[in-house]
């Protein structure tokens, strides 16, 4: 991938991320209440459930604007591929 194409991907998934952090409200009424995140994390756990996710949105944004989630993704398949 061109490295144009790969940092205005990057600031797209990042720009995804914040707006999942700066809007939780909209994603919320999107998703409804995540039983998971009340359960586990207590009231109000679908909103901080989804802040949290948007952070994790835009640190892979990062990672795919500076072209470290090559690194990250051949890492992760050595695990589990030989050679």
């Amino acid at each position: 991938m061109p490295v144009i194409y790969r940092i205005l991907l990057g600031f797209l998934i990042i720009a995804v991320g914040a707006h999942m952090i700066w809007k939780t409200g909209a994603y919320q009424t999107w998703t409804g209440p995540i039983q998971f995140a009340e359960e586990k994390i207590g009231t109000g756990g679908t909103s901080s459930f989804l802040k949290i996710l948007g952070m994790l949105v835009c640190f892979i944004g990062m990672a795919v604007a500076t072209d470290l989630i090559s690194d990250i993704l051949n890492s992760f398949a050595g695990l589990f591929i030989r050679g």
